[in-house]
């Protein structure tokens, strides 16, 4: 285990370098600089801009500049955003929290739909239930997310209309929030976030659970599976300890990439549902081309990504005993 660990660590420096020199330099690329729209404004004097140049540090050569990226992350440092005027962990962490909430809903609700549905397609194979709920995936699949989020919003504003009920749709709290109680405030932020992201979990559970279905199918049909059944293994054993099992395996060697996922944000979701995200944010940083807010939250995701990818190889052994991270 602690080899294992070690020689992540040290494979990680080098990936983490070529990333932050990609990641900078590729944002360098797009045309202009956060002082662009200053340039073309005539009641800002020249000196002005001058100054504004050297607060910034746009009047340094890119080396430079990504020398002195570097150098403040190493110390934890991610820079100032040019937009705010404040470090960039200051602007990016209140979103990070914020975007959390509703990926940890989403998640949950995504597999509590996927798995039994996967599940249930290959135990019951080409019967009613699985052709009925093959015909939605399919649907599902082929159907564009944020239109399903438009369209369940108009849903909602009908029902507001003719029942009166104060569904939320829009927001991550209510006007009277910090009035309210710790409990209400959860309760508040709840009922904000299931909407979205039950959307979320639908529209996305299609693609898993014909994969789980597919997996278990495969299986099922392994001779160590009919030999147990032989046995005198129960179904219920059959399915969830030795076909379960090892249909997920490709599932949990997928892990990786969902830690970096929490904390960035569920993209369309957090437009349309006007929800204070890491997206909304990103967006207008890359709008305002605000350097280092992108810079320092991607190379963010990087990190959680490389971490991401070591637990999902420690989770695969733990559920395949013939996988080795020593």
């Amino acid at each position: 285990m602690i080899p294992f660990i070690l020689r992540r660590v040290v494979q990680a420096v080098p990936t983490l370098f070529l990333s932050s020199l990609l990641i900078f330099f590729v944002i360098q690329l797009a045309p202009g600089d956060f002082l662009t729209p200053a340039r073309l404004n005539p009641n800002i004097a020249p000196e002005q801009l001058e100054a504004l140049s050297r607060n910034f540090g746009l009047d340094r050569p890119l080396w430079q500049q990504y020398l002195v990226w570097m150098r403040n992350m190493a110390t934890g440092d991610f820079g100032l955003s040019f937009q705010y005027q404040q470090p960039v962990l200051n602007i990016v962490w209140p979103r990070i929290v914020n975007s959390l909430y509703l990926v940890l809903l989403y998640l949950v609700l995504f597999y509590v739909i996927a798995i039994p549905l996967g599940v249930y397609g290959a135990v019951r194979q080409n019967s009613f239930g699985d052709r009925s709920t093959g015909v939605v995936l399919y649907f599902l699949l082929g159907f564009p997310s944020f239109f399903l989020a438009l369209l369940v919003i108009y849903f909602i504003l009908q029902v507001r209309h003719a029942t009166g009920l104060d569904i939320p749709i829009g927001g991550m709290t209510s006007d009277n929030h910090n009035t309210l109680s710790a409990l209400g405030k959860v309760w508040d932020i709840l009922k904000h976030i299931l909407i979205p992201a039950t959307v979320l979990a639908v529209s996305d559970a299609a693609g898993l659970t014909r994969v789980i279905r597919g997996q278990m199918l495969e299986v099922q049909r392994a001779d160590y599976v009919r030999t147990a059944l032989a046995k005198g293994v129960t179904e219920r054993v059959a399915i969830w300890k030795h076909t379960f099992r090892n249909a997920i395996l490709p599932i949990v060697a997928g892990i990786g990439g969902l830690l970096p996922s929490l904390f960035a944000g569920a993209g369309f979701a957090e437009v349309v549902f006007a929800y204070p995200g890491i997206t909304p944010m990103l967006l207008s940083a890359i709008n305002t081309q605000d350097l280092y807010v992108i810079a320092g939250f991607t190379m963010i995701t990087t990190v959680l990504l490389i971490i991401g990818n070591a637990l999902s190889d420690l989770l695969l052994a733990v559920v395949d005993p013939r996988v080795k991270v020593g």
